[in-house]
């Protein structure tokens, strides 16, 4: 699926949004390429020749792939947070990171395009849950109707819509356009 908005109009968006940080600058949220993404990261890492022979094992800081071992060519919103204390070992080299919050992809595992409602739907959802927003402009305004209500609510909807879309059009008003029509003028005498 090809991008419908691109990621540098999502991204400015959401800063327009949710703001930046006011220490470093950086957006609170973003969105980033799976494949783009490296961090510097303390681990046991195994060193390989290049024939593939095991060579040694040894604990230190790399400059290693964030996503792609998981998160494989999708796009992912990114949250910018304070690293805790217990895990400023783990990433020696930063006090702030970016961390996911949502791979757009299907349940399946599919490539979804990044799409900014779905970002803000996301981002709602988690300062709801932190106390900071609400989710009340998710509600169904139709909670609480019976089926036939909503199918009579719906049908009026289509009617609306279809008033506004297509309300001045009629089988003259069609036939004059296509030049198949005649029109007449409002003072036209037929003679015998």
């Amino acid at each position: 699926m090809e991008l419908t908005t691109s990621i540098e109009t999502i991204n400015r968006q959401l800063i327009d949004f949710y703001g930046i940080d006011t220490v470093t600058g950086q957006a609170m949220w973003r969105v980033v390429w799976s494949e783009d993404q490296f961090e510097h990261r303390r681990g046991v890492y195994e060193d390989f020749s290049d024939a593939g022979l095991y060579l040694r094992t040894v604990e230190e800081v790399r400059y290693v792939p964030k996503y792609r071992q998981w998160i494989k060519e999708k796009y992912v919103l990114e949250r910018l947070v304070v690293v805790p204390e217990v895990n400023i070992a783990e990433l020696p080299a930063a006090k702030i990171s970016y961390e996911p919050l949502y791979a757009f992809e299907t349940e399946h595992g599919k490539y979804l395009p990044p799409r900014i409602d779905a970002c803000q739907f996301v981002i709602n959802t988690v300062l709801a849950a932190q106390g900071k927003g609400s989710l009340a402009k998710y509600k169904d305004p139709l909670s609480g109707v019976t089926q036939e209500e909503q199918l009579a609510i719906k049908n009026q909807e289509i009617d609306i819509l279809q008033a506004e879309l297509f309300g001045n059009e009629t089988n003259v008003g069609d036939a004059l356009a296509h030049h198949s029509g005649v029109s007449v003028p409002h003072n036209y005498k037929k003679e015998n």
